[in-house]
């Protein structure tokens, strides 16, 4: 099992230090460093910073969002990115949410899965330098009866083919990303719940494609938090939780609120979105079950954090990305090192 890191959203005010993290992580050899978007910093500004700045480490997109960009241009950052970084780069993508994809990009959120794969499809022929020309149900390139005319990227991609992975919490969503992607990025993952709430569904997808696990990356992002209290740094993870589990979308359509409840907490769940829709985020952290957090973190001495690294390895986990807390820089770059230090004791190095 390999590990990466996810420096999450740019312009939080820790914009160097998450610099030296990639670059503690790159000398630590950390696999991948993934950047996030929503509806702040973009993500291929962070990527392209990032691997001028590393020599070994991957840089990963985690994730663009599809509503954000066309098809064409995000195979045109795909090709540009793996270029300057020497065959480096990771494509994560993901539809984000109704909330983001309707109110920042103005770009109606309906039949998510079939846009996905439509999306792919483009991006993997126009990467493939084929002359472009689709007929999908969201897209038809060239445009009929005008200009346009089907055209080759001009960008040669370091690679033949560049990973592409897919944000899924949905079994749906999960058996399409096993189907036509290379990698699976994950969130709120729990070692004891993975098979129901994510392999099965993947492999039922990479079964319907005529393949294996083989060479599919599944790649969970968790918090990571080193230090004797667990209590006390469970208590570091109540509002991420709760925001995600509570207010990370409507009361309709919130994806994390319905995996946890695919997980056993459907009544917790029900309360932490009650409390926090209703402003009360304060009650909707306090809320949140410390076994939840615990099963979706890596807490503890760097002796329980490898225990756990080994469930996670054992349920199936390929990549494990960590997001290391910290109210310092050296504090995150501790917890970097204690990373590395519990995958080598527990035997995964």
């Amino acid at each position: 099992m390999r590990l990466g890191i996810n420096l999450g959203y740019w312009g939080a005010g820790m914009d160097g230090d998450n610099l030296a993290v990639a670059q503690e992580a790159d000398r630590l050899g950390y696999a991948v460093c993934w950047a996030a978007e929503a509806y702040g910093s973009d993500a291929p500004t962070v990527l392209s910073w990032v691997a001028s700045r590393t020599e070994r480490i991957d840089v990963g997109s985690a994730i663009f969002q599809i509503p954000a960009r066309t098809p064409a241009m995000t195979a045109m950052t795909a090709a540009t990115l793996d270029s300057l970084s020497g065959g480096r780069f990771r494509l994560g993508l993901g539809v984000s949410g109704p909330q983001v994809s309707e109110g920042w990009y103005g770009v109606k959120f309906d039949k998510p899965l079939a846009r996905t794969r439509e999306y792919v499809d483009i991006v993997r022929k126009a990467l493939s330098r084929e002359r472009l020309s689709y007929e999908g149900a969201h897209w038809t390139l060239p445009l009929p009866d005008g200009p346009g005319k089907p055209l080759k990227l001009t960008v040669h991609p370091t690679r033949e083919r560049i990973p592409l992975y897919i944000a899924a919490i949905g079994p749906k969503n999960l058996e399409q990303t096993g189907e036509i992607a290379d990698g699976a990025l994950l969130i709120f993952p729990s070692a004891e719940h993975l098979e129901e709430t994510a392999l099965a569904p993947l492999r039922a997808g990479r079964a319907k494609a005529g393949l294996t696990m083989d060479g599919f990356d599944v790649c969970p992002t968790l918090p990571l938090a080193v230090g004797e209290d667990v209590d006390a740094l469970a208590d570091m993870f109540r509002p991420y939780t709760a925001l995600y589990v509570g207010g990370m979308g409507s009361r309709k359509q919130n994806f994390y609120n319905k995996l946890a409840t695919r997980m056993g907490y459907g009544k917790e769940a029900a309360e932490i979105q009650d409390r926090y829709l209703t402003g009360d985020k304060d009650g909707a952290a306090a809320a949140v079950p410390r076994q939840l957090i615990d099963q979706t973190s890596l807490l503890g001495p760097v002796e329980r954090i490898a225990e756990r690294m080994q469930a996670y390895a054992a349920a199936g986990v390929t990549t494990l990305t960590l997001a290391p807390a910290g109210f310092t820089l050296d504090e995150r770059l501790a917890a970097l090192r204690a990373g590395t230090e519990a995958l080598e004791k527990a035997g995964l190095a």
